[in-house]
């Protein structure tokens, strides 16, 4: 299976380890990643604040992009995901706004977007395309942990969850537990936790990331798994912060779900060794 590969807005950045274990992860099940070398930022959802048009012309020239290769995109951020997939979808439903979109890109790259690469997440070509029997055949390490999936709210739109459901997701969970793991529900799994305004309104981040961190954890979770990277910066790096400013219980070993797989599937043992440590200690 050939994809054309987007790290997203922080995955070769403040989130390293996530790159680091993508590419063992896809090697395994004979997923080969095409980098697009002239990809750009997505916005992030926070350009749109300022210019919905610049945030739709940037996935659009990904898109783009990935379509000269023949290839639809690929990317392991929820965050991501959605905005290639909602400009897709608004350039699919307005052709007006599509040809100006094209118009724009074309004069600035020489290329444009006609609609036949669309956007996936890491979690729907796993379940979907490689197939959970597959995943629970690679697997080394069983991760024998009470484990919550976080999906946050962006994939979870109609249409950009792929054939999971919109409303009562389970793909994270059907993951977990060919892993090996044992997945934990709450009621917080697609609730926001304000990753974009982080930057503008951090006191309201904060209490939304709390709120989901806490839920989590009373519900019997060891272990958080992000399907974001976006979020899991959130989740992961401001927890303390979180809890500090909420009173809140919010400590939690958080990880993303490149690095669970990978850890699954037997690289870097050193790091799930690291991690069980942080789950006897923090997680219960």
């Amino acid at each position: 299976m050939r994809v054309a590969y987007y790290p997203g807005n922080v995955a070769r950045g403040a989130m390293m380890e996530i790159e680091d274990c993508i590419q063992p992860l896809c090697k395994s099940l004979g997923i080969t990643l095409v980098e697009i070398p002239k990809a750009t930022s997505d916005g992030g959802n926070i350009i749109r604040q300022a210019s919905t048009r610049l945030q739709h012309a940037l996935a659009a020239r990904n898109l783009a992009l990935a379509e000269q290769k023949g290839l639809d995109i690929m990317t392991s951020c929820a965050t991501s995901h959605s905005i290639h997939c909602d400009t897709a979808t608004t350039m699919a439903a307005d052709a007006v706004l599509a040809a100006q979109l094209n118009n724009l890109i074309a004069r600035s790259s020489g290329i444009e977007y006609m609609g036949e690469s669309k956007s996936r997440h890491l979690l729907h070509v796993l379940v979907e395309d490689i197939g959970l029997d597959k995943i629970n055949a690679a697997v080394v390490n069983p991760l024998d942990m009470n484990i919550a999936g976080y999906y946050g709210p962006y994939m979870q739109q109609d249409g950009f969850c792929s054939e999971d459901d919109a409303f009562n997701p389970h793909y994270l969970e059907d993951l977990i537990t060919a892993l090996g793991g044992t997945p934990v529900e709450y009621e917080s799994k697609c609730q926001s936790v304000g990753a974009p305004s982080l930057l503008t309104n951090e006191k309201i981040a904060m209490k939304m990331t709390a709120a989901v961190l806490s839920d989590a954890k009373q519900s019997g979770a060891e272990l958080m798994v992000s399907a974001c990277t976006i979020s899991h910066a959130n989740l992961d790096s401001y927890q303390v912060k979180a809890g500090k400013m909420t009173g809140k219980d919010t400590k939690m070993p958080v990880v993303h779900l490149a690095e669970l797989v990978a850890f699954a599937f037997g690289h870097f043992p050193d790091r799930l060794a690291q991690l069980i440590t942080r789950v006897k200690v923090i997680g219960g």
